[in-house]
């Protein structure tokens, strides 16, 4: 297999695993005002996330970081075209750390509520778009052959770039759910399980139409007709989802969190298999895209940073499997006493 193959499959895991992992934090960051009624509420679904987030944003800056070294081109030039939403969710993403930090710091109710609502804008704008984001990856940018943008932000809302961003977010609130049903108890735990059941409708009902106007509006499937194989991946995803709801109905709720967890990963790979080998592609002409082949590093570079990350990559995974080990349990009333608790 060439380097590019399997590089191209790192860069499609890395943002795979950072939507699985950040994920949750921007699901419950975005349903916290509606389900944060009491300030204990609000604490009990800022320390379930507080502890992990800035370990999961690590995987973005991988992410980022691959596409900088191994895909140099596609990064300069995702960079400039996607500048704006893509500054848009950077300042969202500081925005959300620094509102954890900042609410608890003075005692005053009008301080705490700009806070509040920067823990959901800050949350639910990177959720949105991200995926706007790759939507309109997955239907092509209007590049051409100097990868120069054609178009404005607005260009980027279109349909079905919308449609993947309302996706990216039900995704990530029925992950975010989960994460609170496994952290929270009492009338907050109730009121989360009854809503994610109808979180949960919602979900399937918009996976459907994505996967309806994917086949419509983009050429994700054509890898899938040709290796009939590859829809195991589909299988998978929809497999997954319905095991969210089987596992909710037993109260099983870590394992519906880890089906969830399953869906969102299998939908990002739906994705990157359907554009392979296009990493950036053009919908002006097809023979602007940048793929896989024709943007990457040397090979020399390719080796070098594979063997990196060899390296590192699972002292990242054993360090976050850690972390998620030691603040697995419940969050109590003895967790939000502390001085150091969000």
């Amino acid at each position: 297999m060439e380097l590019q193959t399997v590089w191209f499959f790192i860069w499609g895991l890395l943002w795979a695993i950072f939507f699985m992992t950040d994920g949750f934090d921007f699901g419950i960051g975005t349903l916290y005002p509606f389900l944060g009624k009491s300030e204990r509420d609000k604490n009990v679904m800022i320390h379930a996330v507080g502890p992990l987030w800035d370990g999961n944003e690590v995987w973005l800056i991988t992410a980022a970081g691959v596409t900088f070294a191994a895909f140099p081109i596609v990064y300069a030039v995702m960079f400039s075209s996607l500048y704006s939403a893509l500054m848009l969710i950077l300042f969202a993403l500081i925005l959300r750390g620094v509102s954890f930090e900042f609410r608890n710091q003075v005692d005053n109710p009008t301080w705490k509520k700009v806070w509040d609502t920067c823990i959901f804008v800050g949350s639910f704008l990177p959720a949105f778009l991200f995926g706007v984001a790759f939507g309109n990856i997955f239907q092509g940018i209007p590049i051409d052959q100097n990868g120069v943008y054609h178009g404005t932000l607005l260009t980027l809302l279109n349909p079905y770039g919308l449609l993947t961003g309302v996706l990216f977010v039900c995704l990530f609130i029925v992950h975010g759910a989960l994460w609170l049903l496994i952290k929270s108890d009492g009338d907050l735990a109730e009121r989360t399980e009854k809503l994610v059941g109808v979180l949960w409708l919602v979900l399937t009902g918009v996976a459907v139409v994505f996967l309806g106007a994917s086949y419509v509006f983009t050429p994700l499937w054509k890898n899938y007709f040709v290796t009939p194989i590859l829809f195991l991946v589909p299988v998978i995803s929809v497999t997954a989802i319905f095991g969210i709801k089987y596992f909710l109905t037993k109260q099983a709720f870590f394992k519906a969190w880890v089906a969830s967890a399953l869906t969102i990963v299998s939908c990002t790979f739906f994705g990157i298999i359907g554009l392979f080998p296009n990493m950036f592609p053009s919908s002006i002409d097809a023979e602007y895209s940048l793929t896989a082949f024709n943007a990457s590093s040397s090979p020399l570079t390719l080796k070098i940073i594979l063997i990196v990350a060899l390296l590192f990559v699972p002292i990242i995974i054993a360090y976050q499997a850690w972390a998620y080990k030691l603040f697995s349990g419940t969050v109590t009333d003895e967790d939000l006493a502390h001085d150091e608790s969000y």
